[in-house]
């Protein structure tokens, strides 16, 4: 007979990857053991199989369950049918709350994406390219003029996201700034972009 599932799996898969999530940002996937996540999990090895059958599984979990979100995002923004520039100023928002309230999943997917299986990490760069080419569009409606040069469009959409994937490594949630001014600001400096510097 299958083992069925107790009614708390998915509760405590969360917990797993919340404990997974700050382990791999702290010491890297290859400086965290399985036993590391047993024990901050409160939990037995074999338990931790229970749900999942490697370390590399636990980590390609930690990376979906984030793009996943962003890629929420930019879908939710689009149902709502801003025109292109206010879509764009409401995804960088919908993206910094994330960024900030799920840091350790952000350092997770900037830094330890090459631990993966190749068919792995292939997933999670189709929905990376999902959400950059959808955030691409935005800017290229929000700023036609500029934007009309498709290598020209990525290379201002790939800036945007230089600009603020990295906002979880120095970001202050307890500082004066909040993640909305951040989001504000990336927002203004692709605006100011657009703008031809004056020659001397």
């Amino acid at each position: 007979m299958a083992r069925t599932q107790a009614a708390d799996y998915e509760e405590r898969k969360e917990a797993i990857l919340a404990h997974a999530s700050s382990l791999f940002a702290e010491r890297g996937f290859l400086g965290t053991s399985v036993m590391d996540i047993a024990l901050a999990c409160g939990a037995s090895k074999s338990l931790l199989y229970h749900y999942y059958p490697s370390k590399e599984d636990v980590l390609f979990d930690v990376m979906t369950s984030h793009v996943d979100l962003l890629l929420d995002d930019v879908d939710t923004v689009l149902a709502l049918d801003l025109p292109p520039g206010e879509s764009l100023h409401t995804v960088l928002h919908y993206f910094m709350r994330h960024y900030v309230g799920a840091s350790d999943r952000q350092k997770v997917l900037l830094n330890e994406l090459e631990n993966l299986p190749a068919d792995k990490r292939q997933e999670i760069v189709a929905t990376q390219r999902k959400i950059v080419d959808a955030v691409q569009t935005l800017l290229v409606a929000a700023l036609p003029e500029h934007c009309a040069d498709p290598v020209e469009a990525r290379g201002r959409t790939m800036l945007l996201f230089g600009m603020i994937n990295w906002t979880g490594n120095w970001f202050d949630p307890t500082g004066k700034l909040t993640y909305q001014q951040i989001a504000d600001m990336a927002y203004e400096m692709v605006l100011s972009g657009t703008v031809a510097p004056t020659k001397g």
